[in-house]
């Protein structure tokens, strides 16, 4: 296939850069467009003046199976992270090794410029001194409180998950760190447990709860039920609501919509990771989500879009893991087209087919001939370029690009994509049975002295 650049007017491309978010407007007023995101009836009242992103991309985003990171290569993201405007980046895990411990010290004695550096910990006093010997400004201590968790993670009783949490909170607390308590699984929380341990977390001294949909088990009304009633219920028992952040994992593919849901809602920081990196599906995208609040919302997040697509980049180069072509805003075809109707229209007014000019976050439209047209798209290529061509030239141009294509080899094609997704497979293996084993017997002098089953997880 072959590609090429819009030819749109140079001076529109110009406008876009300069107008931003005030594009649409113009196109409005102008009676072109209908924006109904701008319609008063459909502004939630809560919706908060500015958002906070908080950035988990080198603590959950690097939970994403088999991936490894350097320590060169999570500084270069932290570092990218804290020039594009996050406001608050979650570098790592302290308590999960010493090896992490020393790269969550190293990192947070970097020099930042604007991001505040938190690290994770579990609601353990050993958890909280591995965060506090790393030197974080910010220590996000989390726990699950719902009975599943209880009975068979925690297998703990609730006093006992109360009591480690507010003396972890007091104990952080009293080495002056923020401390922001973060509620596992609350999407599948009873309502009444939610507001009784985020209570005692306040009344400890958390300055900010988190809502995690741990599973991504809401759907976004679902999440404004949540979110309002929790809202509620702490001002009613406490007189006073503190800064409610939200957590979405995107196993349904709702990240984004429920993080926008919580927002609407007036939660006024949220989390996410670089292109949706994390454990299974992933966490709701800092991309989506920066660029929903700042375009369809009007909302200043703080972070600046131009760097979006170099995060992304920098991300699927770290992480060894190829960006999916049609995910949006970053994905290499987010801003391509092929049909003929549609590149006519992108020729003939750029934002007839973008829903907003990809300049915003440093991209550029791809216009493609297909194999049904693409005569328009030669023929201002040629234009642009000082061409002149009589029309049974620019014909003939067109039929053998359409050649081309079609005596393209099918089935090498296909050969050569099934071999990259089995290097991909061989890439993101893990460790075998025979590697384990072979470990196990280094390290312990012993083999299995009775046949040992593949590890299964047990049904429910």
């Amino acid at each position: 296939m072959v590609n090429f650049r819009s030819v749109g007017s140079v001076a529109y491309r110009m406008e876009c850069g300069v107008m931003r978010k005030t594009i649409f407007k113009k196109l409005e007023a102008q009676g072109l467009i209908a924006n109904y995101n701008r319609l008063r009836k459909n502004l939630p009242p809560r919706l908060p003046d500015r958002v906070y992103v908080w950035d988990g991309t080198l603590r959950e985003g690097v939970e994403t199976p088999t991936v490894f990171l350097t320590y060169v290569e999570r500084v270069k993201l932290a570092k990218l992270l804290d020039e594009a405007g996050v406001s608050i980046i979650n570098v790592g895990f302290p308590a999960l090794s010493e090896e992490e411990k020393n790269a969550v010290k190293r990192i947070a004695n970097e020099g930042f410029q604007q991001a505040s550096i938190a690290a994770s910990a579990r609601a353990t006093k050993s958890d909280v001194e591995a965060c506090l010997d790393c030197g974080v400004k910010e220590i996000p201590i989390f726990t699950p409180f719902n009975g599943l968790n209880l009975q068979y993670r925690l297998k703990m009783s609730r006093e006992q998950v109360l009591k480690n949490t507010i003396e972890c909170i007091e104990y952080a607390k009293r080495h002056s760190v923020i401390v922001d308590f973060v509620l596992e699984d609350a999407s599948r929380t009873p309502l009444q447990d939610i507001l009784q341990i985020f209570e005692a977390a306040v009344k400890a001294g958390a300055d900010r709860l988190v809502i995690a949909d741990t599973v991504g088990f809401l759907r976004p009304l679902s999440m404004r039920y949540l979110v309002s009633h929790v809202r509620d219920g702490l001002q009613q028992s406490l007189g006073k609501v503190p800064p409610l952040v939200v957590h979405c994992h995107n196993d349904f593919g709702l990240a984004t919509a429920n993080t926008l849901a919580a927002v609407e809602e007036g939660v006024a920081y949220v989390q996410t990771c670089v292109a949706g990196f994390g454990e299974r599906a992933g966490v709701a995208p800092l991309e989506e989500v920066v660029a929903a609040l700042e375009i369809l919302y009007d909302i200043d997040t703080g972070v600046d879009m131009k760097k979006l697509y170099r995060l992304a980049q920098q991300a699927e180069k770290s992480f060894a893991l190829p960006i999916q072509f049609h995910k949006p805003i970053v994905g290499e075809n987010a801003f391509a087209y092929e049909v003929e109707e549609h590149v006519e229209g992108m020729l003939a007014h750029p934002l007839l087919f973008e829903p907003f000019p990809p300049e915003m976050v440093e991209r550029e439209p791809q216009l493609y001939i297909s194999r049904s047209g693409g005569r328009q798209l030669v023929q201002k290529r040629l234009e642009a370029a000082g061409i002149k061509a009589m029309p049974w030239q620019i014909d003939e141009i067109v039929r053998r690009i359409r050649s081309l294509q079609e005596s393209m080899d099918k089935g090498g094609a296909q050969m050569i994509f099934y071999q990259i997704k089995r290097l991909m497979r061989e890439l993101r293996k893990g460790i075998t049975e025979e590697d384990f084993w072979q470990i196990v017997e280094q390290v312990t002098r012993q083999k299995p002295k009775i046949p040992v089953p593949p590890l299964k997880v047990k049904e429910p």
